[in-house]
């Protein structure tokens, strides 16, 4: 079998590697699990919206990080602390929602006893990594 890769498809897979890892790399953070749901162009030219369901394990906190758009949260289950950039903690539990607005830098973590989700549906910039590591 030839492994190699030609010199037309490696820029082609060197891009999608560069959009995708930052998404990649807080999707296979140990604890957390994403389940993309669905994802659809608006009509809002250049923009998307995408729905992921997120878990995460008890005392798991997702790093730091923001959206080249706005989220919106819908607690599923258990109860996550958001700390959003210049705001103070918020812990929603199922059934609550939260807004975060466009580049706000923000970080979750599981406060409760057992595993905790979110429904997170984004309106974002198509075509730019959905997530996006804080500096």
């Amino acid at each position: 079998m030839n492994t190699r890769i030609s010199k037309r498809a490696f820029p082609v897979i060197l891009a999608l590697t560069m959009v995708a890892s930052p998404f990649a790399a807080l999707a296979q953070q140990s604890g957390i699990t994403r389940t993309e749901l669905q994802r659809h162009d608006l009509s809002a030219p250049g923009r998307e919206v995408v729905q992921v369901l997120v878990a995460f394990e008890p005392g798991i906190v997702a790093a730091n990080h923001h959206h080249p758009g706005e989220e919106i949260v819908y607690a599923v289950e258990g109860n996550l602390e958001y700390r959003l950039e210049g705001r103070p903690p918020v812990t929603l539990s199922p059934g609550q929602v939260l807004f975060i607005p466009y580049g706000v830098d923000h970080e979750v973590r599981n406060v409760g006893q057992g595993r905790g989700a979110e429904l997170a549906t984004y309106i974002v910039e198509k075509g730019k990594p959905l997530v996006v590591p804080a500096k």
